[in-house]
């Protein structure tokens, strides 16, 4: 049993840090200020190929795993990114998964170039408002019309969608009073974000200002037949195979986020001084930034077995839910302790931390709620009956 990184997968983690150094905390101060996406970032990693990390070499990609994702995605907000960083990247990384796995040859040749290359932004249209994560009962509708799907409904916390060129997109193809299992009847999309056809609206929220969040309205959208990803009706299964890798990289992410944040705790603890010496020196100070690294390796570690699991083939859905879980939860500690640690100045911008804070909240609310993962380990792994 080994738990070091590889040479291959530390040399992936040095050369995203290092390209990370170019984007400072003055960079990432402005756009928490003006709210602009982070082109320059999104295209320095497609220049260096990191946009194709999972995707196959026949289709431009590096075809390499999870395993070295989550190293990319934690060094992306460990440089102090946080999330405004990696999730200017995160679809791409682990949201055309389904298109890597079910789509046609023609589709793949299509559809993944131009990600990869940073021509192309795509977003995820899947939660609704009145279903949230009760994903069966998804209202948007795909009508078919001969050769095309017209769809017309509503998707809400679509991040990207204001900078997006394609969006991979869930609908119901048939009503589910007209199906035998409530998973059946949905389909699986990936087409042009038409804007004559679709509305975007930003929601303002407290954090990730550079990445948006909106509601999104489709009224007429005419989808072609051939971009529709597999086969009609299953498209809740294909959606499936990318709800573990994202479970995975947003507890990298996380991770990133509350060690950037101990980094930056642990460095004002060291410099500043108070009754004649540094505040680190008191145990009130060290105790909880020593138990934030423990939690947070623990975090990482789980993590990385998620990641090990999914790029073997086994069942990794206790293991990806446990780590999103422990990571949302490590990184929102440490953060906090972060502002804590800094005191008044914590609360001020130029310190970072408060971002920090505000951002590591993303990882412990999405995409799926703490609560929900205890369900879920309480059935799956336990074996208690359904709460819900």
């Amino acid at each position: 049993m080994d738990f070091a990184l590889s040479p291959e997968q530390e040399s992936i983690r040095d050369a995203v840090a290092k390209l990370c150094e170019r984007f400072d905390d003055a960079y990432w101060l402005a756009r928490d200020a003006d709210g602009a996406f982070p082109n320059e970032l999104h295209q320095a990693l497609a220049a260096e190929g990191f946009l194709g990390m999972c995707i196959p070499q026949e289709y431009g990609g590096s075809g390499l795993g999870i395993t070295e994702a989550a190293i990319m995605m934690q060094a992306i907000a460990q440089s102090g990114a946080c999330m405004s960083g990696a999730s200017a990247v995160h679809m791409n990384i682990f949201g055309l998964n389904p298109v890597v796995v079910f789509g046609t040859h023609e589709q793949k040749t299509r559809m993944l170039p131009p990600l990869i290359a940073g021509r192309e932004k795509s977003c995820f249209g899947v939660t609704e408002p009145d279903t949230g994560l009760d994903t069966t009962r998804l209202k948007t509708r795909a009508e078919r019309r001969g050769d095309r799907y017209v769809v017309n409904g509503q998707k809400i916390w679509t991040s990207t969608a204001q900078v997006a060129d394609k969006i991979l997109l869930l609908a119901r193809t048939t009503p589910l009073e007209g199906v035998r299992k409530k998973t059946e009847g949905l389909s699986l999309f990936y087409t042009t974000l038409d804007r004559t056809k679709v509305e975007v609206r930003r929601i303002e929220k407290m954090g990730r200002k550079a990445v948006d969040s909106n509601q999104v309205f489709f009224d007429g959208l005419e989808i072609p037949i051939e971009d529709r990803i597999g086969e009609e009706g299953r498209g809740f299964e294909y959606i499936l195979h990318g709800m573990n890798p994202e479970r995975i990289l947003i507890a990298a992410e996380a991770v990133g986020v509350g060690m950037v944040a101990l980094e930056k705790a642990t460095a004002y603890a060291k410099e500043r001084r108070v009754f004649g010496r540094p505040i680190g020196q008191n145990q009130g100070i060290q105790h909880p930034l020593a138990e934030n690294w423990m939690e947070l390796e623990a975090a990482r570690l789980m993590t990385m077995n998620a990641a090990w699991l999914y790029d073997r083939g086994d069942n990794a859905g206790a293991a990806a839910n446990a780590a999103k879980y422990l990571a949302g939860e490590a990184g929102f500690k440490a953060c906090t302790q972060a502002v804590m640690t800094h005191g008044g100045m914590g609360y001020a911008k130029e310190y970072h931390v408060e971002r920090y804070l505000r951002e590591s909240l993303i990882p412990r609310i999405a995409p799926i709620s703490p609560q929900l993962v205890l369900c879920y380990i309480a059935e799956r792994v336990l074996g208690l009956p359904k709460s819900y």
